[in-house]
């Protein structure tokens, strides 16, 4: 997939997708990078040849190879150059032009699986649109909708894309969900992100400025490439509330923890939420103590939340940033598949998780699949934002860059929770944290330059701010 999802216009990246339509198995990250970084011709060479002596590669088994873009001016140049390359070695591809990045994950998986008794869909563009909207109509349930969603797609390609879906869609005359899709222009390259898009709205903490909607209503941002999405609202105050990531994850893991009982599942499939260190405690604290659901926390980064949440039954995943998916196991599939209901309301709670597990696309964080989720639960809730944001009450936290002259110093350990280097450091940030209600810190290295980004939360906005400030101190003596 050529994108560079919510970076700005001129910048342009790569993901890889693995077989089964997943992020790229961890270990192929290293020759990625040795392939990516050769100085030469001749060093390109040589590192084709020594991935293909240590994975054992056959030359005479023939590839294929499927790629797509976003919006963006330079990827129907890269996209060209790429043919080119495929061309030469005689490799067989498909180019499906202009796709969201979770659509290429999702075809990928189709074609891999036709066939199997794992056939997850029909391997185009079409197929998606069609799996996605016969579950969202079934997982309703009859259930209607009190108001329409704005969705802000970050002048990217899940503008185009969202229009497509909502032909598959049942329109707001027969019941059907009335989406107002704004920042959709993908004619002028330079608008995309530019103050619009989950990062902006994440970032700034404050909705794009040509949102322009009223209190109470559900607005949604994308981000450039359609794999991340958040939900916020204004108050009746006028006052910016945003659902986030951690919102989006408790409330389908308390939806899907309901359904999964009152179909009489409970005791059968295990559902879990992942996180990483960055969740607001209290999105823990809700999960944990209120819908007495096992947590795991993993280092940061979707890879790690996704091979955690295959760990469970039903696996419920989002970074904060809004990027994340629910995961089935085939164990939970065939329970699903098999179960017999004893009562109308198991009937209907079986029902509805079913459709869940084709509406949800459980390659990779879906922004189009992850919005029709979010719908169709506030809709079996009869809820508004408002409702939805008071299950808890986020700790004030704040994030804080440092500068420092050698990153690689800093050590992460325990799901990047703590710093077992340099020595002493983590003894620092304990005894700080210790002198504040409700405190929590932490400090990771950066993955991509010379700094450490430091996280504090505590009772108040005052207190997360002095905490932080602390931790940025120590971080920044240790780091000379």
């Amino acid at each position: 997939m050529i994108t560079a999802s919510h970076n700005p216009p001129a910048d342009n990246g790569v993901k890889l997708v693995d077989p089964m339509g997943e992020m790229l198995e961890e270990s192929w990250e290293a020759y990625a990078t040795s392939l990516a970084n050769a100085s030469s011709d001749q060093k390109l060479l040589e590192a084709y040849a020594k991935i293909i002596a240590e994975c054992h590669i056959k030359l005479e088994e023939k590839a294929k190879v499927i790629f797509a873009r976003d919006t963006r001016p330079s990827g129907a140049h890269l996209t060209s150059i790429l043919a080119e390359a495929l061309e030469a070695t005689e490799t067989e591809y498909n180019d499906y032009s202009l796709l969201t990045t979770p659509q290429l994950h999702y075809i990928t998986r189709c074609l891999n699986t036709k066939g199997t008794p794992y056939e997850y869909g029909e391997p185009n563009e079409q197929g998606y649109y069609a799996k996605i909207a016969a579950s969202f109509k079934a997982a309703l349930q009859g259930r209607q909708f009190s108001d329409s969603v704005t969705v802000d797609c970050a002048n990217g390609i899940g503008g185009p894309k969202l229009r497509e879906l909502t032909k598959n869609l049942p329109s707001p005359f027969d019941g059907g969900l009335g989406i107002t899709i704004v920042n959709d222009d993908v004619i002028n390259p330079d608008r995309l992100n530019f103050q619009c898009g989950a990062d902006f709205v994440k970032t700034n903490q404050r909705a794009p400025p040509s949102t322009h909607a009223a209190p109470l209503t559900r607005c949604a941002s994308l981000d450039g490439d359609a794999d991340r999405i958040v939900y916020y609202f204004n108050d009746l105050d006028g006052n910016f509330r945003l659902l986030d990531g951690d919102r989006i994850a408790t409330l389908a893991a308390s939806f899907i923890g309901d359904l999964a009982q009152s179909a009489g599942l409970g005791e059968k499939l295990k559902v879990g939420v992942v996180q990483t260190a960055y969740a607001n405690g209290a999105s823990t604290a809700y999960v944990t103590q209120d819908l007495r659901l096992p947590v795991v926390c993993t280092a940061t980064g979707v890879k790690h939340l996704h091979h955690a949440a295959t760990k469970f039954d039903i696996g419920v995943y989002f970074e904060a940033n809004g990027h994340g998916t629910v995961v089935f196991s085939d164990l939970a599939l065939k329970r699903l598949s098999k179960c017999e209901p004893q009562s109308p309301a198991q009937s209907s709670a079986l029902e509805t998780l079913r459709a869940l597990t084709g509406l949800i696309n459980q390659t990779v964080g879906d922004a189009l699949s992850d919005l029709l989720l979010v719908e169709v639960i506030l809709a079996h809730k009869s809820w508004g934002p408002k409702e939805w944001d008071l299950t808890y009450t986020d700790l004030p936290n704040r994030l804080v860059r440092v500068e420092v002259a050698d990153r690689s110093i800093f050590k992460a350990v325990d799901a990047e929770r703590k710093l077992e280097s340099p020595p002493g450091v983590q003894a620092q940030i304990d005894a700080a944290v210790g002198k504040f209600k409700s405190g929590r810190s932490f400090a990771r290295a950066s993955g991509t330059e010379d700094a450490v980004r430091v996280y504090a939360e505590a009772a108040t906005r005052s207190e997360a701010e002095d905490l932080a400030q602390k931790i940025a101190t120590i971080v920044r003596h240790a780091g000379g």
